[in-house]
């Protein structure tokens, strides 16, 4: 905070944007009650602008009433919150062979939710379609209705150009290049929807719900593919295409024999994908066709099978030594079906990134297991939609739209 010349604080956020509501809002979005007069102090406002402000916020259900506070005589001021529970979001994350979709409130606490196996490529049309049906039933099991919708958030297994919401060649959907996944689903869900790539989504609900203080965070998925999402200086890079964090295709020194699906030889997805490590044990003659049986086989104490996701931890390891030096960020987590639950991955990713980046880029460098689990990408893409249905402008115009239509 700054002083202004009268020796009221003056919020970073709200100075020069003039006080309109959807800035003021934004303080008030961390949850904290707050009395009228510490907004007035907080803000620089006046009293009296900050009270209009307040009440269109209230009128609109994002802002409700939070208690009193304590009073030093005669009438207690009223305290005032962010009301989570105004509107709600659909968030949906999309696997190579799953589909999760979630009915969450603006603060990603999930009020609905539902796993169901559904194959990517059977095409956008079938997936979609599947997904608006079971985002409708959640809607009704969370007692809410369609108009409650502020927006729903999506996340794919492959590369998406963000501002479209479309994506772009991905390599294990067939029938997705291209597909106007916003417009096909605002025909039932007439909401904004924001797409992206899944790991982008994933490091962002990652980030936001465990590991707030870390700026410069990257969130390595290890499951059908590898991938990683990059949030440098508290934003989630996206890169020029939506590309940004393809690790996957990032060439291996030991992989010059092993030919990768996207047809070029030593990508990093051949040697350290679940599907990857499972031919590798195969070949020995071991019984794994999927990232699940390798992890099968490592709990039930097979050597091949822990020395085999302990090499894929190095291979990824050898990718992201270099990542930590170009980068350098302060927290990695790796995720995914095959990451959160392999130590021995975990162990070879350290092992490899403490060796090789520079010691100053690991000074204060922590590697970790994700925390938020299967759920990284239903909270990611529930902050994605919040990120932009509650931003100052968007809650203004809504404001604005309200007065005009009262």
């Amino acid at each position: 905070m700054t002083n202004t010349a009268a020796g009221r604080a003056t919020h970073p956020d709200i100075q020069g944007l003039q006080g309109r509501a959807g800035d003021l809002f934004q303080l008030l979005r961390d949850g904290r009650a707050r009395t009228r007069a510490e907004l007035a102090l907080t803000t620089g406002l006046a009293r009296s602008t900050v009270a209009s402000r307040i009440d269109a916020l209230i009128g609109s259900g994002l802002v409700g009433p939070a208690g009193e506070a304590s009073s030093s005589g005669g009438r207690p001021p009223s305290r005032f919150a962010f009301n989570p529970a105004a509107r709600v979001v659909l968030a949906v994350d999309v696997g190579a062979t799953h589909a999760v979709v979630a009915v969450t409130d603006l603060a990603a606490g999930i009020l609905a939710e539902r796993r169901v196996e559904q194959e990517v490529a059977d095409g956008a049309e079938a997936v979609l379609d599947r997904i608006i049906a079971l985002g409708l039933e959640l809607l009704a099991e969370a007692g809410r209705g369609l108009g409650d919708l502020a927006g729903t958030g999506i996340g794919l297994p492959g590369p998406v150009e963000h501002d479209t919401g479309r994506p772009v060649k991905p390599p294990i959907m067939p029938g997705w290049d291209g597909f106007n996944v916003v417009e096909y689903v605002q025909r039932s869900l007439p909401v904004p929807v924001l797409v992206d790539n899944d790991v982008n989504i994933m490091a962002l609900g990652e980030r936001t719900a465990h590991w707030p203080e870390h700026d410069n965070f990257l969130f390595i998925k290890v499951a059908t593919g590898v991938g990683a999402g990059i949030i440098s200086s508290g934003q989630l890079q996206r890169g020029a295409n939506g590309t940004a964090g393809d690790l996957g295709h990032v060439r291996v020194p030991r992989g010059d024999n092993v030919l990768c699906r996207c047809g070029n030889y030593g990508c990093l997805e051949a040697l350290a994908s679940g599907p990857a490590v499972a031919r590798q044990l195969q070949e020995l003659g071991l019984d794994a066709a999927t990232g699940a049986d390798v992890l099968r086989l490592v709990r039930a104490g097979s050597t091949q099978a822990v020395q085999a996701l302990r090499q894929a931890g190095r291979d990824v390891g050898d990718v992201l030594a270099t990542v930590v030096n170009l980068l350098n960020p302060s927290m990695i987590v790796i995720g995914g079906s095959v990451g959160e639950a392999g130590e021995h991955l975990v162990a070879g990713i350290r092992e490899v990134v403490y060796r090789r980046s520079l010691p100053l880029a690991t000074a204060h460098l922590r590697i970790g297991i994700s925390m938020a689990g299967s759920r990284a990408a239903i909270l990611g893409a529930s902050q994605m939609v919040t990120q932009h249905v509650l931003s100052p402008d968007v809650v203004e115009a809504g404001l604005a739209g309200s007065a005009v239509a009262g």
